[in-house]
């Protein structure tokens, strides 16, 4: 198992053959008491994972929103769009399978993002980014991210994996952001940084 801090730079996934990214949050009523507040928490929150395809640093495909099996064979494959963060465990995940991405793939680029108007981070709780080695039949944990509660960001880059000749290696960002909501245009922009 590699463990993975921002801190160390990029980590060789030599070994590892198919990686997942999960995000999860629960729902939050914000400051709202009463009726108001367990409506808001029953409606939850929408984050969305996306995991941005690049070919030469420019994005060519993605997987999230409405986009769940990009490429068409399933080498990077999106779980669907949960809108409460309501659900047990990872709310979205990308599951990527390294020998099976097209070569003129060189890198990827997990995000998550207050993507959807009226959506954000501020409305969610217990934000979590995990990255996972799914190679064997058990998933073991290679990076668990909390992002910071402070701050009006709605977009965080969370990593990066990238073809280092025939080797893939990740890298952790943690880079947040803000993105105008609603625009695939500026998400893909942030992608790539």
């Amino acid at each position: 198992m590699i463990t993975l801090r921002k801190e160390d730079g990029a980590a060789d996934l030599a070994g590892i053959t198919k990686m997942s990214v999960g995000v999860s949050w629960d729902p939050s009523a914000g400051t709202s008491g009463g009726l108001l507040g367990m409506a808001r928490r029953k409606r939850g929150v929408d984050l969305d994972l996306i995991a941005v395809l690049l070919q030469g640093g420019e994005p060519v495909r993605f997987a999230g929103l409405d986009s769940l099996d990009p490429i068409g064979n399933g080498s990077v494959l999106h779980s669907g769009d949960e809108q409460t963060g309501a659900a047990a465990g990872d709310d979205e995940t990308v599951h990527v399978t390294f020998a099976d991405v097209p070569t003129p793939i060189d890198a990827i680029v997990f995000v998550a993002a207050a993507f959807k108007k009226g959506a954000s981070f501020e409305k969610a709780n217990n934000v979590s980014f995990k990255i996972y080695d799914a190679t064997g039949a058990d998933t073991q944990p290679v990076a668990d991210i909390w992002p910071s509660l402070l701050g009006a960001e709605n977009a965080n880059a969370i990593a990066r994996a990238f073809r280092n000749g025939p080797v893939w290696q990740l890298e952790v960002l943690d880079r947040k952001g803000k993105i105008k909501q609603g625009d695939r245009q500026a998400l893909l922009r942030f992608a790539i940084g």
